[in-house]
């Protein structure tokens, strides 16, 4: 064998064993690195969840107060309306509350009395008359639920129209309000609008991914992740703008249902995208942390590259060093010779 082929066998040799090393490095890496992703962005998506429910409950506590407030005051209408009305200033969240009294409750308002203390297009609350034969709200859902189960809940997301600025989509917290003959009375619902819900988690989304604490080892990472809340049936109720994620897979719908975390990957609008999903406590919403294929899988490109350049700086280098020393094992075999 000549001399050329020697080398050329001695250095294909060593880079198939830096190979080897480099690649069983970049498995452990890898390995390590999936655990990490799972964690970071499953931690991500509890996090919005928990600060999500947090501004969810204040909300819902400033609500009692307002329906307390009101079952305090059913003596007659004008009561009810100021105490509506009184209460209604401290949550700027809420869109408008209402109460929508049993049919005749109060004789001198007919059948329909649902007064509904709301806030114009200039952000003043204002108080207005909403139930009538057009809106009969009687026969919506969330008024026979109330009527059935006599307890808290949040209605189905909907959309109202009435041909004024109250028109949009919401979800409202319901609350059943009973007189001192321990009678319903009337439902009282604080609404807010998804387009509130939306901006709650863009504010979310943004403190995150600022925050120092969360994000001291990016890995490389842009962190362009951003946050939905998805309903129960899988439609997507908040979101950015421009960015709704319905969820139509039976087994991920499934997770979501039994309040499970999970991880699914998906093609957002032709972006490989994967999907940490964790439930909202005390609702049957869910909240989703999407984040794009290419920024999970950065740092394991990054890692790939710089280990095969490792290998093949290192073979070079092992390469030299061998020859070096064959060289002088050579010179001193003819030295001794001499």
């Amino acid at each position: 064998m000549n001399k050329i082929k020697r080398n050329i066998l001695l250095f294909v040799t060593i880079f198939i064993v830096m190979l080897i090393i480099a690649g069983t490095a970049f498995w452990a890496f890898s390995q390590a690195l999936r655990a990490e992703t799972n964690v970071r962005y499953t931690g991500t998506a509890l996090i919005v969840s928990e600060k999500l429910t947090k501004t969810i409950r204040t909300m819902e506590a400033n609500a009692r107060n307002v329906f307390d407030e009101v079952e305090r005051h059913l003596d007659s209408p004008a009561t009810v309306e100021k105490a509506l009305m009184s209460k209604s200033l401290t949550n700027p969240d809420v869109r408008g509350y209402f109460t929508a009294f049993r049919p005749d409750y109060f004789k001198e308002k007919g059948r329909w009395y649902e007064p509904y203390v709301h806030q114009n297009q200039k952000g003043k609350f204002e108080l207005t008359q909403v139930g009538s034969a057009r809106h009969d709200y009687t026969k919506s859902e969330w008024y026979t639920q109330a009527e059935k189960i006599t307890i808290n809940f949040w209605s189905e997301p909907y959309y109202y129209y009435d041909g004024t600025n109250i028109s949009g989509h919401y979800c409202t917290f319901i609350k059943p309000i009973f007189d001192d003959k321990g009678m319903m009375a009337c439902v009282g619902g604080a609404d807010i609008t998804l387009e509130w819900l939306s901006n709650e988690l863009l504010l979310i989304d943004e403190d995150i991914r600022t925050d120092e604490q969360l994000n001291r080892h990016p890995l490389t990472r842009g962190l362009e992740f951003y946050s939905v809340v998805i309903d129960d049936d899988g439609s997507c109720i908040a979101h950015p703008e421009g960015r709704n994620v319905p969820v139509k897979d039976i087994g991920v719908l499934m997770n979501m249902n039994n309040r499970k975390n999970g991880v699914t990957e998906m093609d957002i609008d032709g972006v490989a995208s994967t999907l940490f999903y964790v439930p909202i406590e005390g609702m049957d919403w869910s909240v989703a942390v999407i984040v794009p294929r290419k920024d999970i899988e950065r740092p394991f490109v990054y890692a790939g590259i710089a280990l095969l350049l490792l290998a093949i700086i290192g073979s070079v280098i092992v390469w030299i060093v061998c020859r070096r020393i064959t060289a002088g094992y050579k010179y001193e075999r003819v030295y001794q010779t001499i």
